[in-house]
């Protein structure tokens, strides 16, 4: 009896990975070996960066309050710990849009808590 093989799923499987390859700099675009090697080592990257992407933001917005903290005369750490004192609940995100984008508004808010 002759072997089955299932070519038609296993052309679209490498079409598929060949497509997610297109734009790849040499052999990492044609070659299925390498292709197929690039673009899981690329999909490893994009599940691990989704997670940092968070963190380099977070510490993103660290930056820019702590720098509007101190134009204000006020550590990172000492606001931070005067507005939970005071229970104004605005998230990182927001402070440091107000402190990058509206100086006035995060010098408001840097009084109320002083």
């Amino acid at each position: 009896m002759p072997r089955s093989v299932n070519s038609v799923a296993s052309r679209a499987r490498r079409k598929k990975v060949m497509k997610q390859a297109k734009g790849y700099f040499g052999r990492r675009k044609n070659v299925w070996t390498v292709a197929k090697n690039a673009v899981e080592k690329a999909m490893l990257y994009a599940y691990r960066d989704r997670k940092a992407k968070k963190r380099t933001f977070r510490s993103l917005w660290i930056t820019r309050i702590n720098a509007g903290a101190r134009m204000n005369g006020m550590s990172y750490s000492q606001f931070m710990g005067k507005l939970k004192a005071n229970e104004i609940e605005l998230n990182r995100k927001v402070l440091a849009d107000l402190a990058m984008n509206h100086p006035e508004a995060f010098k408001a808010i840097v009084e109320k808590v002083k």
